[in-house]
């Protein structure tokens, strides 16, 4: 790092600042009626089920693209709520309706900690949401009303599979799932018999996430086929996680896009389902996945705190790290950036504890350090001669349970038993004997891969002698240095994060980068009580 000649600017700069601009050639957003309100955001739908629930406090959660229409949602709610009859048993004070305008994580996520700010009783979710199961508060999500062409829908999949033969799997994004029921009964009337539809459901570990396969007449539940051998034609372009997560599952995917879509969102998914584009995808997924391999020091993202899992995934992650020799760090943050990872200049790479969909970070977001989901940090932790990717791909942590990870067998809800690994002999464990660690990427010899593996082993020894001895286990927290390798330590375990701030940091604070000006002399100032001063050595009172 480059020495700094003069303390940095901690002002925002002008790029950053918020402005508002008007595009000539942008079509002026059009103000929808009262009823295609109540139909788009499902007014009546949402007021039965609140009054059914007997909720007295309900916040609403939009996304932001949806955020122009809170206040007349909210107005539209307090009309049909006023309109629907009390029940004779009913009492209390009437609904009262918050909107949170300012959700912290991924949008699809239920943002139960806002909700719980004004102690609400429920959370109305609004817009395309990845279904994962909450932990403290009831949901109702309206996936939203949109219009679709049918005509034009039914033509494009008769071009796309001229033999009505062809097994086909009909589904949708949650916000065009409401017209899969109509599509798929008019397809098979069209001669396709071998089409199958497809029901929302709450189940993102799902072979189809979130999904269950019906019969497209008589909408009955069918078993699950070998999906390898089906093709999926997707109303509405879907999120690049679920394209990654489908990829090796079924034989093709075909994306028909609608009117929520951008041009450019589009074709990027297009693009991303090309029989081509895909693995090259996975591809470069893979080569973060090396980079973690060998990787010292791994940050733990939490990017959810509303997942039901997820503070026993991130117990999961931190054993199959130390069962590896790797050192953890534990972060929670909002809005995912690359100057806030930038911070952490010691961390290696980065595991996100979130959701299905948000625990993919795009590779075009200019991060400095690779961040990987929990499925690819396993990948990552085998050993060379297993590690073995067969094209399959998981974003979330609601797969993360009993895992096998390289030689260690790991509990997800609690023991550390089994983390013992080959090579872990305790007394015998000699930096010497360890087998060298190579970037597969560079052809590098690696010598920080495991920082924790000798710290604890050799701090397990001295308590193990102490116990011996009839005395106590060192004990401490102050840093210290190891002799030889001067690394910094605490209580006994090399700690790379004390490490790279002694040795590495030049930073050292606001103004440390200035000398210090001699000082003038010092004179005695006012002194006394507010109702006389004296002035130096003056007895005079001012």
């Amino acid at each position: 790092m480059a020495e700094l000649s003069a303390a940095p600017v901690l002002s925002t700069p002008a790029e950053y600042l918020f402005e508002h601009t008007v595009t000539e050639n942008k079509a002026p957003i059009q103000r929808r009626t009262d009823d295609e309100l109540r139909n788009i955001y499902e007014v009546a739908r949402a007021a039965q089920e609140i009054r059914q629930g007997g909720w007295k406090r309900i916040a609403l959660q939009f996304p932001d693209h949806m955020l122009r229409d809170a206040p007349r949602v909210v107005q539209a709610l307090n009309t049909e709520l006023a309109s629907i009859p009390r029940s004779t048993d009913a009492s209390g004070p009437p609904e009262r309706i918050y909107i949170l305008a300012d959700t912290s994580y991924s949008s699809c996520c239920v943002d139960e900690i806002a909700a719980e700010h004004v102690d609400a009783d429920v959370v109305v979710h609004y817009g395309r949401s990845c279904l994962s199961p909450t932990s403290r508060l009831p949901v109702i999500y309206i996936f939203t009303h949109h219009d679709l062409d049918h005509q034009e829908t039914v033509a494009a999949f008769e071009q796309q599979y001229p033999d009505k033969q062809t097994p086909a799997i009909l589904m949708a994004d949650v916000t065009y799932q409401d017209h899969i029921p109509a599509l798929a009964s008019e397809l098979f009337a069209l001669g396709y018999t071998n089409l199958v539809s497809t029901a929302i459901i709450h189940d993102p570990t799902g072979q189809i996430p979130n999904r269950k396969l019906v019969h497209p007449q008589t909408l009955t539940d069918l078993p699950t086929p070998s999906l390898h051998s089906h093709s999926i034609f997707h109303v509405s372009s879907p999120p690049t996680s679920l394209l990654l997560a489908l990829s090796s599952r079924v034989a093709a995917l075909h994306i028909h896009p609608t009117a929520l879509d951008t041009t450019a969102n589009a074709a990027a998914a297009a693009a991303a389902a090309a029989p081509t584009s895909t693995p090259r995808l996975l591809g470069r997924r893979y080569a973060r996945v090396l980079t973690l391999a060998t990787a010292g020091i791994v940050g733990i993202l939490v990017n959810t705190l509303s997942v039901s899992n997820y503070l026993a995934s991130v117990d999961t992650l931190r054993r199959q790290l130390a069962a590896r020799g790797k050192k953890s760090y534990t972060v929670v943050v909002g809005k995912l950036n690359a100057a806030k990872l930038a911070n952490f200049a010691e961390v290696d790479g980065w595991v996100v504890v979130g959701c299905w969909e948000s625990a993919l970070v795009e590779e075009d977001a200019g991060f400095y350090r690779p961040v990987v989901t929990p499925f690819e940090l396993g990948v990552a932790l085998m050993g060379d001669g297993e590690r073995v990717w067969g094209g399959e791909w998981w974003g979330g942590i609601e797969r993360v349970g009993i895992e096998r990870v390289g030689e260690f067998e790991i509990e997800g809800e609690g023991g550390g038993g089994g983390e013992r690994g080959e090579g872990d002999e305790g007394d015998d464990s000699e930096e010497e004997s360890a087998p060298p660690e190579f970037d597969l990427r560079t052809g590098r010899l690696v010598s920080h891969g495991r920082p924790m593996k000798k710290g604890a082993a050799k701090v397990e020894k001295k308590k193990d002698e102490g116990r011996a001895a009839g005395g106590n286990p060192p004990s401490g927290g102050a840093l210290a240095l190891r002799p030889k390798a001067e690394l910094a330590m605490v209580n006994g375990v090399v700690s790379p994060g004390a490490e790279y701030l002694r040795s590495q940091r030049t930073w050292q604070g606001l103004g440390s980068d200035y000398v210090a000006e001699e000082s003038t002399a010092i004179e005695e100032g006012r002194g006394g009580v507010a109702r006389g001063y004296t002035v130096g050595g003056d007895q005079e009172k001012r």
